[in-house]
């Protein structure tokens, strides 16, 4: 008996501080949501000793009176929700009313606020959860909240903060994702100070994406327009394809304006690139979600950094969709500015672009006949030995294809027997020749493969394995999908299945083993998904030898065409390992190389 006791307010608030409160940056986070909750256009922050010491939130929103600040410092007081209907559907950053107290019990707290109409506002201080004063004060309209001596009376939590740089690189993080999801907002940031940065309102979120990460990111991004789907709406930006970062630092999330972490929407974004990307590679994305706000559960989290969806298949589906039609729509952008006719040298009206000759190897188109290199009998097993995919018969000899009198692009030549290089609108572009027919070669097969059906041969021994109840559930749900992969699976009870032909392509020295990881593979494969998703890691490899190499010297008929037929591919910006196979180096570039341009 007695083992049970009510723990006192003032531990009950540190505790509840905990789950809120983890470090400066997340006071900040806090801090900021309430302004743009409360309207603010704009938000001026100041730390000091990496927010340890001081955070100072400074806002020109509505500002409050004396008895709403007052009650603002009270657990579960919040403007945001009347009722538990309204938590079905939140519309605002804030909700549950436990910042503000949250942080006022770890730290000594300063409160000021003010209406814009009002006489005068109110300024309230707190230590360590309890208030010390409540007076008049006669700051500018707004709101202004000081946090000084963070975890001062919670000493435990303090020793698990690290370095000031390291807090105020989170601070400054955490600002940037505030900063790119609201640029009506104009955000300032002081680190004792001294100004880090200052970014106005702006329009566009490509303006603000500009001010905060540059006009060279900028321009390598394609901007997503439009509704996926009648429930989901997606805007935003997201990397080219071979655009791409070793962490997911700058892959940015947003659902109904606020910043999240999903694994659910990462795959879906890794989806959409599918081939686009390089293995261990993250693509650069400032993704937003548009939903109805009762289609979203935010109280899962009480930082609020992870949401939950009703229905997350067609979340994921309109995002794998949005992002493949989005790069879709930038390969006929490539198409266009590849094939752009060049232009007349600047400064000198009337010329005509010389016409330059090209390098030994690649000038003579009378004495090669040849095709590329191609996919035949080889590739046991894959196709009909009997069947060789070709590629398309070489162009007759004669001039690159003209747009009325101009030529679309010009083929200079190669360098180092691997590089095409060719000239055009833009500038001068450099091909990979080993990536590009890898492209080409890998599209061709796949088609090929999906037109014909998966070859698939019988087990000796039929395989039978158990899985878990989810797995179980979701085998039943997609076997017709698995058995157009070339799976011969079906039911053996419950939970139980049994596998009695496999893909001839795949050398599974244990089939039970094997399945389990197709499942866990392929949960996060889109339903439109190619059919051939589990073939694909060996047709890239398949290509990858087939391929034309470094040092294979190619003749001009062949270059053209591999030109031609790589702009004809899906996605002919990478190889499929992710690999670029173009690079664009500008006219402007080149310019400011030469001291042309400063």
């Amino acid at each position: 008996m007695g083992r049970i006791r009510l723990l006192s307010d003032t531990v009950a608030s540190q505790v509840a501080a905990g789950e809120v409160v983890e470090r400066p940056a997340s006071v900040v986070k806090e801090l900021i949501e309430n302004s743009i909750d409360a309207g603010a256009r704009k938000i001026e922050i100041l730390i000091r000793r990496g927010g340890i010491s001081l955070v100072r939130v400074v806002d020109d929103g509505c500002g409050m009176d004396r008895d709403d600040a007052l009650l603002s410092l009270e657990r579960h007081a919040t403007s945001k929700i009347r009722s538990a209907a309204d938590l079905q559907a939140v519309s605002t950053l804030g909700f549950r009313g436990e910042a503000l107290p949250s942080i006022a019990s770890v730290s000594r707290f300063r409160l000021t606020t003010r209406e814009p109409n009002a006489l005068a506002g109110t300024e309230i201080i707190v230590n360590g959860g309890k208030i010390d004063i409540v007076r008049d004060g006669g700051e500018a309209p707004g709101t202004q909240v000081e946090v000084r001596s963070l975890f001062f009376n919670v000493p435990a939590r303090r020793k698990f903060l690290r370095s000031e740089n390291t807090e105020s690189r989170n601070i400054e993080h955490q600002i940037h994702l505030q900063a790119i999801g609201h640029p009506q907002t104009a955000f300032t940031l002081l680190r004792d100070d001294r100004l880090v940065f200052q970014v106005p309102t702006t329009e566009t979120l490509g303006d603000r994406i500009r001010d905060l990460y540059g006009a060279e990111l900028l321009e390598r991004l394609i901007q997503l327009h439009g509704a996926a789907s009648r429930k989901v709406q997606i805007r935003g930006f997201i990397g080219q394809a071979g655009l791409s970062r070793q962490t997911r630092a700058q892959q940015l999330i947003f659902v109904n304006g606020r910043a999240i972490d999903s694994g659910l929407i990462t795959s879906a974004i890794r989806e959409g690139y599918h081939t686009a990307l390089m293995k261990g590679q993250y693509p650069v994305t400032f993704l937003f979600l548009d939903l109805d706000p009762a289609t979203v559960d935010v109280n899962v989290h009480p930082a609020k950094r992870e949401v939950r969806f009703r229905d997350p298949n067609a979340v994921r589906e309109a995002i794998v969709r949005c992002i493949q039609q989005s790069l879709e729509r930038g390969r006929t952008e490539w198409q266009e500015k590849f094939r752009a006719p060049l232009g007349v040298p600047a400064g000198v009206p009337g010329k005509v672009a010389p016409n330059l000759r090209l390098r030994p190897e690649v000038s003579a188109p009378e004495e090669s006949n040849r095709e590329l290199p191609h996919l035949g009998s080889t590739v046991a097993g894959v196709v009909d030995p009997g069947r060789a995919i070709k590629t398309h018969p070489p162009p007759s000899p004669g001039p690159v294809k003209r747009d009325g009198d101009r030529q679309q692009f010009q083929i200079i030549g190669v360098l180092n027997k691997l590089y095409v290089l060719m000239e055009n609108a833009d500038g001068l572009v450099l091909v990979d020749q080993h990536a590009a027919h890898e492209r080409i070669l890998f599209e061709e097969l796949r088609r090929r493969m999906e037109e014909q059906g998966v070859p698939s041969q019988k087990l000796l021994l039929s395989q039978i394995f158990d899985l878990p109840p989810r797995d179980a559930d979701w085998v039943e749900r997609n076997m017709s999908i698995l058995q157009k992969m070339g799976i011969g699976i079906e039911s053996f009870g419950p939970n139980t299945f049994k596998v009695d032909s496999l893909p001839i392509f795949l050398n599974a020295s244990d089939p039970a083993q094997f399945m389990r990881k197709v499942i866990d593979d392929l949960k996060s494969v889109s339903s439109s998904s190619s059919e051939m998703r589990l073939g694909e890691e060996m047709i890239a490899k398949t290509v990858c030898r087939h391929a034309v190499k470094a040092n294979d010297p190619l003749r001009y008929p062949e270059v053209e065409k591999l030109i031609r037929d790589l702009l004809d591919c899906d996605l002919p910006y990478c190889c499929p390992h992710g690999r670029p196979t173009m690079i664009q180096i500008s006219l402007a570039e080149l310019e400011k190389k030469f001291g042309r341009k400063v």
